[in-house]
């Protein structure tokens, strides 16, 4: 199949969170699967910048938003396993500080005429290059559009008379909402401008675009798409468009990369080890214990976190529970951005408990591989998580999570039974302060009183397979799906 994939951040180029790993990663095993898969996305670049990104080009486009033309540039360039990528060069546009926020982690004002423009130039690109896709997969919000136009603007267009979309929820929490008069910067017509179609709460929103507009609709894990078609509390308003949607609805375990997250192979810490030769893994402990100045305690439980500081990753929960476990004797290590609130918990706890808690707010790949490799217990509270990679590479590292019972979480983590003979991590009985606390108890209890059987579940976990293996197949049929149902899009001709 010839697949366009679209989103607004993919590994090599651009990366604020788990988006961007899965979009790469995926792209990659489709090739790999032998499909013609492409991708565009934004070229985001600092802002004044005159630098040009590798490869040939620029294709020079048009594209209308707001009843304006606004010029283009497109350059094509390769990752992985030779990936076609084009990068929609709009200064005005993406040469920003950030790819969705200011400095102050204001969202840009702007940011839907930004995707307006970049759904448009990824068809109009497509185009250009004369890649007509049986299938254009389009990943969160901000490609919404693309569903939407293909719908409408696009429906009688030779060039895309075959296309079939599908379209990827990430993160339902993150929507795109905007005014109503969005829908004519779009160039769209009123029209469409009802509940059943683009309307929400008298304004426009891109994800709802995109979920009653594309042909098929997945999302990153069988759990989570069953929660956000549950109620308000997962699906954030959008429980009723997907219940209407529920046959052409399906989660989809992501994969990792197992060539990045290699602790046999991996050059970022201070020793490599395997599920058969462990003793690496305590050097790892020690190097983790050095470079972020906790004391060198091997006996000590070392809590590991690598995340956004956000609500949605359960962090009030956790600084709830945190600090009798430190003053017990346990270690705490945290590597994330996110609300300076937490920020400054984090930096008053590390002066409180010297050498016991340390936590970093710059983004920096080489100790989040530490801290997999190196902590014996990978925290993650979160009150919903979509699908979750932490989780998989800290088992794939021997870190053994503790985590709550939502999402992608609970389809990945096995609870280690009462004996311990079974299971691969500690599985909270709710997403709640003391369910989760009572986790925690049982992982740091059974990491002091029985160091052999720890062992056991760590190599457990270490023996789990993560990859797209299995996913990619039931991409392959979401595929198929899409096409046989292109013919059914809603909308008038």
């Amino acid at each position: 199949m010839k697949i366009l994939f679209a989103a607004s951040e993919a590994v090599p180029f651009c990366k604020t969170g788990g988006l961007g790993d899965v979009v790469g990663a995926l792209a990659e095993a489709l090739k790999v699967r032998g499909h013609d898969v492409r991708l565009v996305l934004p070229h985001y670049c600092p802002p004044g910048s005159d630098e040009e990104p590798p490869g040939s080009g620029p294709l020079s486009l048009t594209i209308p938003v707001d009843g304006r033309d606004h010029p283009v540039r497109v350059w094509e360039t390769r990752f992985g396993p030779d990936v076609p990528a084009y990068l929609i060069d709009s200064p005005s546009h993406f040469a920003r500080e950030g790819l969705y926020r200011d400095s102050r982690g204001v969202d840009y004002a702007d940011n839907d005429r930004r995707y307006i423009l970049f759904c448009r130039a990824a068809l109009e690109t497509a185009r250009a290059a004369g890649f007509a896709p049986d299938v254009v997969h389009a990943h969160d919000w901000q490609t919404g559009l693309l569903p939407t136009y293909l719908a409408t603007s696009y429906r009688d267009d030779p060039f895309f008379q075959n296309t079939a979309t599908v379209f990827s929820i990430h993160n339902i929490a993150y929507q795109g909402h905007f005014p109503k008069e969005t829908l004519l910067a779009a160039g769209l017509d009123w029209s469409w401008f009802t509940a059943d179609r683009l309307e929400y709460f008298d304004g426009f929103n891109f994800l709802k675009a995109a979920l009653v507009t594309s042909d098929v609709l997945s999302t990153v894990s069988p759990t989570y798409a069953v929660e956000v078609q549950s109620g308000e509390e997962f699906g954030r308003g959008m429980e009723g468009v997907l219940q209407t949607r529920s046959r052409d609805f399906f989660g989809v375990l992501n994969g990792i990369d197992n060539a990045v997250w290699n602790p046999a192979e991996d050059a970022m810490i201070a020793r490599p080890f395997s599920a058969r030769a462990l003793r690496g893994r305590a050097d790892c402990k020690r190097d983790l214990q050095r470079q972020t100045g906790l004391a060198e305690d091997p006996a000590a439980p070392l809590l590991g976190m690598v995340s956004r500081l956000d609500p949605q990753k359960g962090f009030d929960i956790l600084l709830d529970v945190l600090e009798p476990f430190i003053e017990e004797g346990a270690q705490a290590v945290f590597l994330g951005q996110g609300s300076p609130v937490y920020q400054a918990t984090l930096r008053t706890l590390s002066r409180k408990h010297p050498g016991r808690v340390a936590s970093s707010t710059d983004f920096n790949e080489t100790l989040a591989h530490k801290i997999y490799a190196g902590a014996d217990i990978f925290l993650m509270p979160s009150r919903f998580e979509p699908c979750g990679l932490g989780q998989m590479i800290a088992l794939r590292y021997g870190a053994v999570p503790v985590v709550t019972p939502t999402g992608g979480l609970k389809d990945t983590v096995v609870p280690v039974s009462r004996d311990g003979k079974k299971g691969d991590g500690f599985v909270a009985a709710a997403t709640e302060t003391g369910a989760y606390r009572r986790a925690l108890e049982s992982a740091v209890d059974r990491f002091r009183r029985d160091p052999a059987g720890w062992k056991r579940i760590l190599k457990r976990g270490m023996a789990r397979v993560f990859d797209w293996g299995d996913s990619v197949p039931k991409y392959e049929e979401i595929y198929r799906r899409a096409l046989a149902r292109r013919a059914d899009r809603i909308g008038p001709p």
